[in-house]
């Protein structure tokens, strides 16, 4: 996919070129891409044998895969959903703190320069205990899968802790800025930038909860109830900034593949208000309610509403841009992008209305709402860090195939979830422990099984394109 001509870029990438001439800028830029791309392709490997381990006859095949379900569950959920989603924020980050201090290098850079060698430890620390010295029982525990190993939670604490850093220094960058920043419409924010302060102060909301949390358990025994503590509140604050992403992201690519912009700035302008509101709401919750208890826990769980008030302010008029646009770029991914992303977002987030937590309708709505993300970081990645990374895409037609693929074949696998959990096949297990007796269920989990294995087919063209374009030794011009 070739480069735009100069003559025709769309403003925001003009701005953002601009932005990382700085001569720091791309490198940690190009770090943060190729560090969560690693991330994202090991989360793959570690996808064939759960959809093996859960596709009827199949898992009689694959008992090994069965055995190891759990263990192979932690690396794949906490590495495609948790790291892969923090390293697009520490992107996000890097370039908001560039965008905050103009076309100087941001203070506080040793942030960033520690956040990264800490998210390496981090992502190494979290493998060690899974296979490498296998000690200690997997938990499928909410939001955030562990090994009940002291490796594994030190390394979860370095990575929080690393992202707690890239938070830091945007928001530090933020104040003081030099009046020649503050000027113009927004104080200076444009809307990728807002997104990006918003996300940072989310972030950092999030993982004072996760301190409090593990505060309040000190002395507990370490059991499956406590991690389901420990991760409730910040879990589900961090899906903020994974929604404050996601509304960012759509933004950047709409305003790199459509012309005219479909956003009105000031509906991204209120969903980021909404969504920080919705954020800060939550320490509330622990002062007037008995924390862990069941009331505090369904207030947590209610917090889904807020997402499908900020889909409906921003998916709308961006679905509607997109197939009623007169010129409509097929065969750029971002455009694809923009039109499943919103779907497979939605399914899961309708989805959400039906679960129970005991059945796989669960996971089938997180997976969809986690699969209209990934989404749109996949065309964020082809049309926006790329291009700024001077990178040609050396095969577009795969860059095409890969959203398609990856887009269908996910709402395909949530849909065949829901529909066996519907006949109560049960969440978290494989093989006959998922009670596969109605044929609908088998069904389900078959079409689960298929679709899921295409959508990780999809998941690799994608990363075998990024790399190939971050290896290839012709930039842009």
């Amino acid at each position: 996919m070739k480069c735009e001509s100069v003559e025709n870029r769309p403003p925001l990438m003009e701005r953002l070129d601009k932005t990382l001439d700085c001569t720091t800028a791309r490198p940690w830029l190009t770090r943060w891409v190729v560090l969560s791309l690693i991330v994202l392709g090991t989360a793959g490997l570690f996808a064939l044998p759960l959809a093996f381990g859960r596709a009827p006859g199949l898992s009689d095949l694959f008992p090994w895969f069965v055995d190891n379900f759990h263990r192979f569950l932690v690396v794949h959920v906490d590495y495609s959903f948790v790291v892969f989603f923090l390293c697009v924020f520490a992107a996000f980050a890097n370039i908001t703190a560039f965008r905050l201090s103009g076309e100087q290098t941001p203070r506080y850079m040793v942030f960033q320069y520690l956040a990264f060698r800490g998210t390496v430890i981090g992502i190494a620390g979290m493998f060690i205990p899974v296979f490498i010295v296998a000690e200690g029982e997997p938990v499928m525990s909410n939001y955030v899968p562990v090994i009940m190993n002291p490796t594994f939670y030190a390394a979860l604490l370095i990575l929080a802790s690393s992202m707690a850093l890239m938070a830091l220094m945007v928001i530090l960058n933020l104040v003081n800025r030099p009046a020649s920043n503050r000027q113009g419409h927004g104080f200076g924010l444009d809307l990728l930038t807002l997104g990006g302060v918003a996300c940072s102060i989310i972030y950092l909301l999030a993982f004072g909860h996760f301190l409090s949390a593990w505060m309040w358990l000190s002395g507990s025994p370490v059991t499956h109830q406590f991690n389901e503590d420990l991760f409730w509140a910040g879990g589900h604050v961090l899906q903020f900034v994974n929604v404050t992403l996601l509304i960012t992201a759509w933004y950047a690519i709409a305003s790199s593949v459509l012309k005219p912009i479909p956003f009105n700035p000031m509906a991204i302008v209120l969903s980021v208000v909404i969504l920080l509101v919705g954020a800060f709401a939550t320490p509330l919750f622990s002062t007037f309610m008995d924390v862990f208890g069941g009331t505090w826990r369904k207030s947590f769980t209610d917090l889904q509403y807020v997402f499908g008030l900020v889909g409906l302010l921003v998916a709308l008029p961006l679905f509607r841009a997109v197939i009623t646009a007169p010129d409509k770029p097929w065969k750029n991914p971002g455009y694809v992008v923009l039109l499943l992303s919103p779907i497979v977002f939605g399914i899961g987030g309708v989805m959400g209305l039906f679960v129970d937590g005991q059945d796989t309708r669960t996971p089938a709505h997180y997976h969809g709402m986690i699969a209209g993300i990934t989404l749109s970081f996949m065309g964020l990645y082809y049309v926006v860090f790329l291009p700024l990374m001077k990178r040609v895409i050396t095969r577009p037609r795969m860059a095409q195939v890969s959203v398609w693929m990856f887009g269908i074949s996910q709402a395909l696998a949530c849909t065949g979830l829901f529909l066996a959990g519907g006949h109560g096949a049960q969440r978290k297990v494989a093989g006959a422990a998922q009670g596969l007796t109605a044929f609908s269920a088998k069904l389900g989990m078959g079409l689960n099984g298929g679709a899921g294995l295409l959508a990780i087919i999809g998941g690799a063209l994608f990363v075998w394109v990024a790399v190939t374009a971050i290896a290839n030794k012709q930039e842009q011009s």
